[in-house]
Order: C-alpha cells, then sequence, then structure tokens
C-alpha cells in the first residue's frame, strides 16, 4: 500500500472488475472500484456516474493503474459508454495515472471465417463493432492499452446453465473463443506488471476452440441440462488467437 505500483482503480467493479478489485486488495494493494450506485457493501466501492454529461465520483487514488471494465453495452442507447469512457480518461490524467487498460472485446473482429491476431485489420462492418472500435481509438490515444477479451465464463456464468434447451443463432460448428474469469484477471495484472514493454492490444482467448455442438453439450452434460439446438449445421471457423500475450510470462490455467 505505500508504493504507487499497489495501487488500482477499477472502473465497473462488477462481474469481472469486482473481483479483481477483492483479489488486488487482499493482497494489499490500496484499490477503489465503481460503480452507480452511491450506496456501498464493500470498502472499496466508490460511485462514479455519468450526470449532464459530467462525472459524478468519489474517486481518490492518485498515481494509480486504471482498469476499465465497465460492458460497452452498445445495444443500448442510453449507455452513454463512450461519454464516460472520454471523460473517465481525462479524469486518470489529471490523477496522473500509472496507465489505462481497456477491456474490449472479440466482437471488434469481424465475423468472416478466419484466424485473427492482433495485427489483425478492425473495421466497423456492423453496429456492435463501432463503439468498441472507437472506445479502444479513444484509449489507445491517450497511451493506454486494450484487452480483446473472449465470451467470458466463470461464477454465474456457467455455459451449461445459459444455454440450456435454448435455439442458437449460428452454426453448431461454429468455433468457440472463450475465456475463463480467472485468466481474464490474471492476463489484466501481467499487463500491468508488464506496462513498458507490453504491446498497446492483445486478445485474451482461451487455446481450446471447439465447435459450440461439442462445447455446449459438453456443459449441458455437466449440469444435467437440455442441450441447445442450432439454426444452422455450416462449418464456421472463425478462431481468435490469444498466444501473443504468452510472451510477457502469461500462461491460460483454466479450462473453458
Amino acid at each position: 500500500m505505500g508504493t504507487n505500483k499497489d495501487q488500482l482503480i477499477v472502473l465497473g467493479a462488477g462481474w469481472l472488475g469486482q473481483p479483481l478489485c477483492l483479489q488486488q486488495q487482499a493482497k494489499g494493494w490500496d484499490v477503489q472500484g465503481t460503480h452507480r450506485s452511491n450506496v456501498h457493501q464493500h470498502a472499496f466501492q466508490r460511485q462514479l456516474v455519468l450526470v449532464d454529461n459530467k462525472l459524478t465520483h468519489q474517486l481518490d487514488l492518485h498515481n494509480a493503474w486504471w482498469v476499465c471494465a465497465i460492458p460497452p453495452r452498445s445495444r443500448h442507447a442510453d449507455s452513454h459508454y463512450l461519454e464516460t469512457l472520454t471523460l473517465a480518461i481525462e479524469l486518470a490524467e489529471s490523477m496522473k495515472a500509472k496507465g489505462f487498460l481497456l477491456c474490449s472485446s472479440t466482437a471488434v473482429y469481424d465475423q468472416d471465417n478466419a484466424i485473427y491476431t492482433e495485427q489483425s485489420e478492425v473495421k466497423a462492418s456492423t453496429a456492435r463493432q463501432q463503439p468498441l472500435i472507437d472506445a479502444e481509438q479513444l484509449v489507445l490515444n491517450a497511451g493506454g492499452k486494450v484487452l480483446r477479451l473472449g465470451g467470458l465464463i466463470g461464477p454465474d456464468r456457467e455455459p451449461g446453465r445459459f444455454v440450456a434447451g435454448k435455439e442458437l443463432r449460428g452454426s453448431s460448428r461454429q468455433t468457440v473463443n472463450m475465456v475463463q474469469q480467472q485468466d481474464v484477471i490474471n492476463a489484466v495484472l501481467t499487463v500491468l506488471d508488464n506496462w513498458q514493454v507490453a504491446a498497446p492490444i492483445y486478445n485474451v482467448v482461451n487455446p481450446a476452440h471447439p465447435t459450440k455442438a461439442d462445447y455446449y453439450q459438453q456443459k449441458c452434460q455437466q449440469y444435467g441440462t437440455q442441450a441447445p439446438t442450432f439454426i444452422s449445421d455450416k462449418i464456421a471457423e472463425r478462431i481468435i488467437d490469444g498466444s501473443a500475450i504468452e510472451a510477457l510470462g502469461f500462461n491460460y490455467q483454466f479450462a473453458i
């Protein structure tokens, strides 16, 4: 707690951000994690909310690392995601942030069948991609870094429960690009620990890429639930390569 490195601000202390806060707090870090409410359940929680194009916040950690784990929610017109992010970057700069790391999504890549790396071209061909691209550019222009996360699984996000019995869009033979919650947290900390040598962008996706049919059938068997059905059986091999971050000493430790 006595060193600058041991200070962390997490924007969006929800499903991903809260366990990151709790883990680092337990390690002795000085942590603040934001949510929209001014009613707090944990000592590290602080309010941050956009009101009349201004940020209302309770943050006061200077010289801290900043991690943005706010979901883009691009489908919701009232989310004000980009406005919040723009002002948060300005706030981080005014508070002498050591670095600003954005948790983005592999949804930034096209849906075409291909193997996608951090060097793959990114262009907005869908409405969902544009806010992701814009958010990443905001952070990169400010000297920050970006993690593009695969589909998130972990506590309360178990595939054997949330797909059970459903008819899913896409193909049964489409490959999955998933990553477990703790691997993401470890990836975040790996980049912070190696900030000076880390690349601007990393994919964080487990190296296993089974088909959706095989993957969800296995998960549903684990929970004794009904496997989902699919609207197509067309081969669809869209693979996000998450190996580049391993050059920093990171290893995927948790099965999807």
